[in-house]
């Protein structure tokens, strides 16, 4: 299953130094994260969009420098299948960016998409009425029940200004879980915990929340 990690602050931050946070996670877990890997990040009010087919711990971390708001993702390919750059995340829109985890069995639903992941994005954002929070719980809830085994579904979807995260797991809460932490003006939001200043708590199962 996949790693993820959303930093957002007021102030511009390192680029760099986050993603080595997220390599950090990536190169040190129990299943594989080294099918590729990609991150999207704001530069003057605009999405960028980077994806390498190496694994994060192998690519150039410091070449993208700050910003205020960047979402990671390295990837575990599902059954080491479909290993190419094209299915790294984040995915983007003109106005989202995606950046999921997860391994659901049995799923039955009618989206567009190479990979799953790709599929859960563009089937969550059918239900967006202008609140992508209540797109994103009415998705999730639809997919739970179109889906024979949720082993973890967690997402997170920012904009250019907010962020959102949900979270559904039933088995190995310390592996499938996020962590959030609260920075002074802004929050981190992560697979797994790194070893910086500041508390972390856990998303709380089932939900859909919008960090600030």
């Amino acid at each position: 299953m996949c790693r993820l990690m959303c930093v957002k602050n007021r102030e511009s931050f390192d680029i760099g130094e986050r993603l080595a946070d997220l390599a950090g996670i990536a190169r040190n877990s129990p299943e594989y994260q080294g099918h590729g890997w990609g991150c999207a990040y704001i530069v003057d009010g605009e999405w960028r969009v980077y994806h390498n087919i190496k694994p994060i711990w192998e690519d150039d971390l410091d070449q993208f420098g700050a910003t205020t708001l960047l979402v990671g993702h390295a990837r575990s390919a599902f059954r080491d299948e479909n290993i190419v750059v094209e299915n790294n995340m984040p995915f983007s829109d003109d106005r989202y960016v995606f950046a999921f985890n997860g391994e659901l069995r049995g799923v039955r639903i009618a989206a567009e998409g190479r990979i799953g992941a790709e599929k859960v994005f563009n089937f969550v954002k059918r239900f967006d009425k202008g609140d992508i929070a209540a797109a994103m719980r009415k998705g999730m809830d639809v997919i739970v029940r179109r889906t024979r085994y949720v082993r973890a579904m967690n997402m997170v979807i920012a904009d250019r200004e907010n962020v959102y995260v949900g979270s559904v797991y039933n088995e190995q809460p310390e592996y499938f879980r996020l962590r959030a932490r609260d920075d002074e003006g802004g929050f981190v939001v992560s697979s797994e915990t790194v070893p910086k200043n500041g508390s972390w708590r856990i998303i709380p199962n089932d939900t859909v929340e919008q960090l600030r």
